[in-house]
């Protein structure tokens, strides 16, 4: 009995069975027509890959496909778009320059009228000098944002 029951336990397989069983279930999948014969065994771990990592299926056109201009899908990266949109985000860089550079000149000008609100006056303007600061930063993300977007 010990003989029998051993006899009909699974024996593990080696692989070149496992192997073998793997190209016995892609030859049934092929068979019943879900797979072409081109396929490969990694074509099979793109079938079951994630959505992202899927290519788009193009059977079925997009209603907005047909439209042109401002409407239309967006087909290829235009570097020098990024580029140009970047550089004008990077004007108001200057602007914020500039700005910075007004403060100062108001400080020094209420400074030269009244001394006793030196102390007053340059809080605020260091109050001002951080608002601009924060403007700047937030232009150059928005600048980054638009260079490395599609």
């Amino acid at each position: 009995q010990v003989t029998a029951e051993a006899a009909r336990a699974p024996q593990p397989r080696s692989p070149s069975v496992a192997r073998q069983a793997k190209a016995m279930a892609l030859q049934q999948i092929r068979a019943a027509r879900l797979l072409p014969r081109a396929a490969a065994p990694a074509a099979l771990c793109r079938l079951f890959a994630a959505p992202a990592v899927q290519k788009p299926v193009l059977a079925e056109k997009a209603p907005l496909a047909g439209l042109s201009g401002l409407g239309a899908p967006m087909t290829k990266r235009n570097a020098g778009v990024s580029v140009l949109g970047c550089a004008i985000a990077m004007v108001a860089v200057g602007g914020c320059a500039q700005g910075i550079g007004q403060l100062f000149a108001a400080l020094v000008v209420g400074m030269a009228r009244n001394p006793s609100m030196k102390e007053d006056l340059f809080t605020y303007t260091l109050i001002g000098m951080g608002f601009l600061e924060f403007l700047a930063i937030v232009v150059i993300l928005i600048a980054g944002l638009l260079l490395y977007s599609e």
